[in-house]
């Protein structure tokens, strides 16, 4: 059977099942009044618990559990690659699917559906193009059933968790070198930062395959334009969601689905150590970003838990084996916070703990989030801490201001929708 959730019996199935088998080997039964009534009860239940099966949503599937799961259904395999093919061409319904046979288009119907994310809201930056969507999730950790003639917004979205714990956020991004999007990975998070929206309401739960692809799938389709380039630093923390992390990137690199070259996608992870390694060899072409935002223990602690639990020290040689195992340059994000890490000592300690490694720093003044107590440096004093950090060998950029005229930063359209 398909592995990942999709098809599978009811809760109580396996205990059933072996109850039945029991029931049919029972000697004593062994009667032409059971052959005759016992027996076809007993074939009767099985065939019940077979068929109470929960529907499966197609973009959870790579090609390989798609593959698997065709040949369940007594398809070739080659079935599975011509469906691959029109999820990832956007097709939402199975009757556009004119190279599949009407009877498997009616067999698909019966045990899978396509899922799309409901669209709550929608902003655009009038100075640059951005746009951020508010996605609506279910609460049962699974992409909802919209039909390809429905539109569903903020507005007439009426179940309150639609409109809070479970959604999610992406920003649809322009660059010279083309568009990018930035996918969240949880709904919410349990790491805690201190000057992060995200994490403001904790974790409501993982997002699935499906629903990370959705994000991508809903973006394209909104804007109609090509979107080459991904980043998984949306709401969440993307290593703790590591397995279904690992199954998107797949879908997003295969040829028939998104055929996005792994060069072109960053994921960032606030310092999960284990799973950095993890990462080095699972996906060696993929782009690692980690959230440092401090220098030292102490001021990274008072930021970020999780440095309770992973030194920088840890993160550090976590860093150094990924940069000689993969080859690749490793990106160091740090957000300024005014008072807190953005003096020139900051500076002092963050080039000598980088001296050396091949690394870039990404310096992000914050993006001020109410109730947090936390403030932003100006742009002059990021370019100033940038020019340190360049005269002291370490490459830095300050990152370019999207979608200032909107909710652009991360988590914040999402908190504000919360709290209304």
């Amino acid at each position: 059977m398909y592995v990942h959730g999709t098809l599978s019996l009811c809760p109580h199935a396996a205990v059933l099942s072996a109850f039945v088998v029991a029931f049919h080997k029972w000697r004593p039964l062994e009667t032409t009044k059971y052959r005759r009534c016992g027996r076809p009860l007993a074939y009767i239940l099985l065939v019940f618990m077979c068929y109470n099966i929960s529907m499966v949503d197609l973009r959870d599937m790579t090609i390989g559990e798609m593959e698997s799961f065709f040949v369940e259904l007594g398809e070739p395999k080659y079935r599975a690659h011509q469906v691959f093919s029109w999820l990832y061409k956007g097709v939402t319904d199975f009757d556009e699917m004119v190279n599949i046979p009407k009877v498997l288009r009616e067999k698909l119907s019966g045990a899978v559906y396509i899922g799309r994310l409901a669209i709550l809201e929608v902003q655009e930056s009038k100075s640059d193009g951005t746009q951020k969507f508010l996605f609506g999730l279910t609460n049962g950790g699974g992409t909802n059933v919209v039909g390809a003639d429905m539109e569903m917004t903020y507005a007439n979205a009426s179940d309150a968790d639609m409109r809070c714990a479970d959604a999610v956020e992406a920003v649809f991004m322009k660059y010279k070198y083309g568009n990018s999007i930035c996918i969240s990975s949880q709904a919410g998070c349990r790491m805690g930062c201190k000057f992060c929206a995200s994490t403001r309401n904790g974790l409501s739960r993982n997002l699935t395959v499906g629903e990370m692809v959705s994000q991508v799938l809903e973006a394209t389709r909104q804007t109609g334009e090509f979107i080459g380039h991904m980043v998984v630093m949306g709401t969440g923390e993307p290593f703790d969601n590591y397995e279904n992390l690992s199954r998107f990137i797949s879908i997003l690199h295969e040829k028939e689905g998104l055929g996005l070259s792994n060069r072109n996608i960053t994921v960032s992870t606030c310092g999960i150590v284990p799973k950095i390694y993890d990462f080095a060899k699972d996906h060696p072409q993929v782009n690692l970003a980690i959230s440092l935002h401090a220098a030292t223990d102490g001021k990274r602690s008072a930021m970020m838990p999780i440095n309770n639990k992973y030194k920088i020290a840890e993160i550090m040689k976590a860093a150094k084996h990924y940069t000689a195992e993969t080859g690749r340059r490793i990106t160091f994000e740090y957000t300024m916070v005014n008072g807190v890490n953005d003096s020139d000592e900051d500076a002092r300690n963050l080039m000598s703990l980088l001296k050396g490694l091949n690394c870039h720093v990404n310096l992000i003044p914050l993006n001020k989030v109410e109730g947090t107590g936390f403030d932003t440096v100006s742009r002059k004093r990021a370019e100033e801490f940038a020019e340190m950090l360049e005269n002291s060998g370490v490459t830095a950029t300050v990152r370019r201001e999207l979608g200032s005229d909107i909710d652009a930063a991360c988590g914040q359209l999402r908190l504000k929708k919360s709290r209304e």
